[in-house]
């Protein structure tokens, strides 16, 4: 193989290509390549933060549904004892209810009990004053008799 001038004439061209591409091309590509790398190494940073914050949010959301959960369970509770007492409060209404009808239905009875008594000593006052008339064969007076009927009264 012999060197002769087109090759070294090649060699002249491609030493000055590679020259020109070193100064004037490859610069702007390394810088091309280094923004590249440096928007994919924040990419991966972006998506890992992203990845942590996830996990922090779903933390969070699994805290603050626990979190509700207690406190509905807290409010059934209360609800439930709130129930409880207004059902204990009506039953002791109901029971003071009770007993105040009980005890106006006493008093009605004794009221009754007491007219019905009355009216048994007037009747028989009526018919003490009867029999006595029929004893005496005479008729009394029952205006001028009234201290004596009363007392009469009283007495049954």
């Amino acid at each position: 193989m012999s060197i002769n001038a087109t090759l070294i004439g090649q060699a002249i061209w491609f030493a000055i290509f590679i020259w020109i591409t070193m100064k004037y091309v490859w610069p702007p590509l390394q810088k091309a390549m280094a923004e590249r790398q440096h928007q994919i190494a924040e990419g991966l940073a972006a998506a890992e933060r992203g990845k942590q914050e996830q996990e922090i949010a779903a933390k969070r959301s699994a805290d603050a549904l626990r979190e509700a959960k207690e406190k509905a369970s807290d409010v059934i509770a209360a609800a439930e004892k709130r129930a409880q007492l207004i059902v204990e409060e009506a039953k002791g209404q109901a029971k003071v209810e009770a007993d105040k009808v009980v005890a106006s239905a006493k008093a009605e009875i004794d009221q009754e009990v007491e007219r019905a008594k009355q009216q048994l000593r007037e009747r028989v006052a009526e018919l003490a004053v009867a029999g006595a008339e029929k004893i005496l064969k005479k008729e009394i007076n029952a205006a001028a008799h009234a201290d004596i009927l009363g007392s009469l009264k009283q007495g049954l």
